[in-house]
């Protein structure tokens, strides 16, 4: 399984970091320990993620979120909603 995933900065709730994984634990804590320099100094928790069956699926469903503002803002305003109520 591969994974496309939403971390949100705990200090900061409107700060959003997106990516794709294989293993969803381990890269939560690979951005908590500081080891990935775009998110190096920040506590985050996994808001957000789906799941599928092939790693070049994950790594596009990234890059559509990543390249369409109005995509990307929906689904940020979806997750902000959800973590409110």
């Amino acid at each position: 399984m591969y994974y496309f995933y939403v971390l949100q900065n705990i200090a900061c709730p409107t700060e959003f970091y997106t990516g794709y994984s294989g293993d969803l634990r381990r890269r939560l804590g690979e951005h908590n320990a500081g080891k990935q320099q775009a998110t190096r100094g920040r506590t985050w928790r996994l808001v957000y993620y789906e799941a599928y069956l092939s790693e070049r699926v994950a790594q596009e469903r990234e890059q559509k979120i990543k390249r369409n503002g109005r995509m990307r803002t929906l689904l940020m305003d979806r997750i902000t909603s959800q973590c409110s109520e």
